[in-house]
């Protein structure tokens, strides 16, 4: 870059000034948020992460330097707003991962399930293979109970993500049933909400690593599995640990 090209000393300074400013709408957004996906904490977070972004490029461009701070781009993939700026309808997309970590477990839910059907008269095939049981449990359960207790059914959460699309008119019933996904316009999506551990900080990440090196060396522990003893106790509900944080 010639030195003609190069940012003043008075714009990188002037971006630093954005950053703190930034900073400061964001911490108190945090401090007045109503709930976990409050979009005044969306709106701030994708500010101060773009004043982050200016901030950092003119530090490179003046002085060969850049700042300690990584601001994930969750936003980066998806092309300007083109939708209705009055939207008649909407669709929201969620797509959730899991890990079946305790096949046991979800068995063992699977089969309350089925006694309780049988009790009332339903004729319930017996599911002894784990795609049975979580074809039973998702049957029985939505998917939000599924997501607030889902250590309970022996599954470990991975990735998640929320999409809401505009739409100039609400879909015709059955419409898109057949291939719910195959008519997404991302010049349509109004937000979206990420959850993943990548969003850890630091320190847990490596508090993760830390705890996966004690475990290396008891691995036959990790796999003894007693099973003599499915009593209603070992599958009350257990605390939701999610980790990770939203991001937009």
């Amino acid at each position: 870059m010639s030195d003609a090209a190069q940012p003043t000393a008075a714009e990188v300074r002037a971006a630093a000034e954005a950053v703190k400013t930034a900073l400061d709408r964001h911490l108190a957004a945090v401090e007045r948020r109503t709930g976990e996906d409050d979009p005044s904490v969306y709106e701030a977070f994708n500010e101060l992460a773009a004043a982050a972004e200016v901030y950092d490029e003119l530090l490179y461009d003046r002085y060969d330097e850049v700042t300690p701070f990584e601001i994930p781009g969750a936003d980066d993939s998806l092309p300007p707003y083109a939708g209705p700026e009055e939207p008649n309808a909407l669709s929201v997309l969620i797509r959730r991962d899991y890990a079946v970590v305790e096949p046991r477990r979800l068995l063992a839910q699977a089969q309350r399930v089925e006694a309780a059907e049988a009790e009332d008269g339903t004729d319930a095939e017996s599911s002894g293979t784990v795609h049975g049981a979580l074809g039973l449990l998702f049957g029985e359960f939505e998917p939000d109970e599924i997501a607030s207790r889902h250590k309970e059914f022996g599954l470990e959460e991975g990735d998640s993500t929320l999409w809401v699309l505009a739409a100039d008119e609400p879909a015709e019933p059955g419409e898109w049933l057949e291939t719910p996904f195959e008519q997404l316009d991302p010049q349509r999506v109004v937000c979206r909400f990420d959850v993943s551990s990548v969003f850890d900080d630091d320190v847990d990440l490596d508090d993760e690593d830390d705890g996966a090196e004690e475990d290396d060396g008891d691995d036959s522990e990790a796999e003894d599995f007693d099973d003599t003893d499915d009593t209603d106790e070992d599958l009350e509900p257990l605390d939701d640990g999610r980790t990770g944080r939203v991001v937009g």
